[in-house]
Parts: structure tokens; C-alpha cells; sequence
């Protein structure tokens, strides 16, 4: 429940924030176009509190955090005089509301460059991007990719962490083929240029990372059978297990590695299961029971909430993506566009079918990421916040009536006809792109509660 309620408000202070730049953008454009606004909403239905402005728009924060809304004058809608018509968006130039209307999405683009600025301004301790294994036979491997390499650039981008590295992969989905410049093992200074090639490589994000799918397995420490923590109310909490364990032996056999303490418990859901442990020197018997969890494809695994040691990292495999106050900026511009493209290009993955609409996700996953993050520290979070304004900024952007690029489709439309679309058309184009969008949103809601 404790983990529910901070997913919780975490995914409110992040939707709230992204909601409010979003709308301030159509605000602020719209004043300085000389429009006037009646209402700005933050979210919908009841208000939970709400002000007058000396500027005559009405401030609110509504009950269903969903979203927000900017009211303008309009005489579509509204009654108004002859002296208010100056002041009506629907009587502006064509060029200003246009820049009404994508002031929304831009506001987003340009929180996700001010975030990442404070990131690499904070600065982001992260490893480099080395090899831990190669699976035999796989798409990797084909390739001539071995343990101990470093991956520096794929096709042509700067990887400096993992996560660069599995953001460049995901936007490879559906691709013949892509490049990774790579430093061998020990040879300073020397990069080389692999091919791989993607004809045959199938990545379901459900089961796996689109490294792994490639067969690529992120070097890591050596995992030590050395009890770190228990998970509170878990199975090994429960049997006894305590930090600072050494697990000797498991059903009565000598414990050599990690692996084999996750492969006998995985095995073995609602069963017993006997451990020896060096407790200070002293040998303790102790038995458990591990829970069951069932994974995404339906299997049934053992789950014990036990979290091993290991071995510190090496000091050269760690790195701090900080930069300074002026750096920072072109940094995070660079960055902003980077999951610009990598959001373009997944979004038109979904559209020809290259990824499957059962990777939508909806708000439950943006709850589960936010709370996450907001766990790992400021930097995770802001990381996140900057993610999901890229995603909300491009998503709006989609030429789906109901959405700014709807709104923007039919302003270019208007511009080659040289007059308004009829509103019969509109009103034809708002029901349906309303349906697909409705759609949508229940087939990514779905997709969270399979995924639960």
C-alpha cells in the first residue's frame, strides 16, 4: 500500500508539472498574441482551489489530474461584442494561432532542456558501457563483439553509458542493420567498426532488454553469496536471513555463485528450501519457504526478496556526466534531441507496425516509473520528468484531431485553401480522431493492468 501511495504521488507531482508547462506555453503565447484567456485549468472536473487573476483569467486545480486546459476567448463558442472580437483567438492572424497551438508542445521540449541541464549540472554517476558476455550465436556474437569491449558510438551516436546505448538500440527496432564503434579490451586508444545485422532480431521490451535480445549482457561485478539485505516481509526475511549472511551451502550442496542460489529458488515456488549460513563465524541451519510471482508470460517462478553482495565496480568503469553551467546547455539540447528522434521513431515504429500496440503504456506505467525514479534520487526523477515531456510534447504533435497537431493540420490546410476548414469537417474530424485517441488510452491502461 506504502509503494502504492508513493507511485501515486510521485505520478502527480510529475503530471502536474508537465501538464502546467504544456498549458502555460498556449498561455503565455497566447496573451502576447493578444488573446484573452478566461480559464487556465490544471486538470479536470471539480475545482480543488481556485483564484481570480488581476489579469481577469481564472486560476484553477481541479480533481482528475489528468490533464489541463487553457480557455480562450472565441466566438465560436462565445457570445461577444464588437469591441471583444480583437481579443478572440478565432479572429487572429492564421501565423498566430498557429503559434498558439504549438506553444504547447515547444514549452515541453524546452522543460526537457532545462531538466537535462540540471542533470549534467548535478552531475550523473553512471559506468561505461563494457561488455560483461556475448551469448554464443546471437546477432552480437555474428558480429565479432567480445566480453571486456567497450561500446562507444552506434551508428555515429556517442554512447557514453548504458542508457544511451539501449535508447540508440530501441530506435533500431525494425532496422536491416546498425553500426557500434567499440574499444577492445585493453587497447587504448583503438576503436573498431562493427556491423550487426537486425533482419533476424526479434525484441519484445515485455521479456527482455533490446541488449539482451542482441545478446549482449552488460558487464557487472561479481556477485558474492553474501546476504546485503532482505526484503522487508519477504520469504528470507521471514526464514531468518539476515545481512551480512554468507550462504555456505543450499539443499545441502556447496554454494559456489549467486546464479545457483537464483536457479534452485526460481525452481522452487511454495517449496522448502535449506540453507547453511556463516552468521560471525557461526554455522546456522535455516529453512524457507520461497513465495510465487508470476511473470509477464505466465510462469510461475520462486521469489525469496533476498539481495546479494558484490564486489566494488573497478574505478576506471566509473564516470560522473557532469559539465559546467555553460557546457550543461549544449549538452542537454544535444540530449533533448536525441530522444526527439528516438521518440519520432518509435512513434512511426507503432504506426507501420514495426512495434506492436501491445507496447503502449498508459498511466499506471508513468506511475510506476515516476515512483521508481523518485526512489533512486532527484536526478532519476528529473531524468524521468524530461523523458515523458519529450513524449508528451511529440504526442501532441500527432495531426490526430483533439490533439495540437490536429489543430496545426488544419491551420495548414486553411493556409493552401485560403479559408477555414467548415466546422462540419471538423466537427467529423474531432469525433474520430476522439475515438482513436479514447482508443488508445483504454488499449495502453489494458496493456498496464497485463503487465501488474
Amino acid at each position: 500500500m506504502t509503494g502504492f501511495l508513493w507511485d501515486f504521488a510521485s505520478f502527480i507531482v510529475a503530471l502536474g508539472i508537465l501538464v502546467a508547462v504544456h498549458e502555460y506555453g498556449h498561455f503565455w503565447v497566447a496573451r502576447r498574441c493578444g488573446v484573452k484567456v478566461e480559464k487556465f485549468s490544471i486538470g479536470f472536473g471539480k475545482a480543488l482551489w481556485r483564484r481570480m487573476g488581476k489579469d481577469g483569467t481564472e486560476y484553477t486545480i481541479c480533481a482528475i489530474p489528468l490533464g489541463g486546459y487553457v480557455k480562450m476567448l472565441d466566438s465560436r463558442i462565445d457570445e461577444i461584442t464588437e469591441q471583444q472580437k480583437p481579443f478572440a483567438f478565432d479572429h487572429k492572424t492564421l501565423w498566430q494561432r498557429a503559434l498558439i497551438v504549438a506553444a504547447g508542445p515547444v514549452f515541453n521540449f524546452l522543460l526537457a532542456i532545462v531538466l537535462y541541464w540540471l542533470i549534467f549540472v548535478i552531475g550523473v554517476p553512471t559506468v561505461k558501457p563494457v561488455v560483461g558476455q556475448i551469448a554464443p550465436s546471437s546477432i552480437a556474437a555474428q558480429a565479432g563483439l567480445q566480453p571486456g569491449m567497450e561500446l562507444k558510438q552506434i551508428s555515429g551516436v556517442q554512447t557514453a553509458d548504458w542508457e544511451s546505448v539501449n535508447m540508440q538500440l530501441v530506435s533500431h527496432i525494425g532496422d536491416k542493420s546498425l553500426t557500434m564503434t567499440v574499444s577492445p579490451k585493453n587497447d587504448i586508444g583503438v576503436q573498431e567498426t562493427k556491423t550487426l545485422d537486425l533482419s533476424s532480431w526479434r525484441f519484445d521490451p515485455d521479456k527482455e532488454s533490446a541488449m539482451q535480445a542482441l545478446g549482449i549482457t552488460p558487464y557487472t561485478p561479481k556477485v558474492l553469496p553474501i546476504v546485503s539485505s532482505v526484503v522487508k516481509g519477504g520469504a528470507g526475511e521471514k526464514s531468518g536471513l539476515k545481512a551480512g549472511d554468507v550462504l555456505v551451502d543450499l539443499n545441502g550442496e556447496s554454494i559456489r555463485a549467486w546464479q545457483q542460489v537464483v536457479k534452485t529458488i526460481q525452481e522452487s515456488p511454495n517449496q522448502l528450501v535449506k540453507f547453511t549460513v556463516d552468521r560471525q563465524g557461526q554455522m546456522i541451519n535455516i529453512s524457507m519457504t520461497p513465495r510465487q510471482k508470476e511473470l509477464s508470460d505466465g510462469k510461475i517462478i520462486g521469489f525469496a526478496g533476498i539481495v546479494p553482495s558484490a564486489e566494488p565496480w573497478p574505478d576506471d568503469y566509473k564516470i560522473d556526466l557532469k559539465f559546467g553551467v555553460v557546457d550543461s546547455i549544449g549538452k542537454a539540447v544535444e540530449k533533448t534531441g536525441q530522444v526527439i528522434g528516438l521518440t519520432a521513431s518509435v512513434l512511426k515504429k507503432l504506426i507501420v507496425g514495426d512495434i506492436g500496440l501491445k507496447n503502449l503504456s498508459g498511466p499506471i506505467s508513468i506511475a510506476q516509473g515516476a515512483g521508481t525514479t523518485a526512489e533512486h534520487g532527484l536526478v532519476y526523477f528529473l531524468g524521468f520528468l524530461a523523458l515523458i515531456s519529450v513524449n508528451l510534447g511529440i504526442i501532441n504533435l500527432v495531426p490526430l484531431p483533439m490533439l495540437d497537431g490536429g489543430h496545426l493540420l488544419f491551420f495548414a490546410i486553411e493556409a493552401v485553401i485560403r479559408r477555414p476548414v467548415p466546422e462540419k469537417i471538423q466537427d467529423m474530424g474531432y469525433r474520430v480522431g476522439g475515438a482513436i485517441i479514447f482508443s488508445l488510452m483504454a488499449l495502453a491502461i489494458f496493456n498496464d493492468f497485463t503487465r501488474l
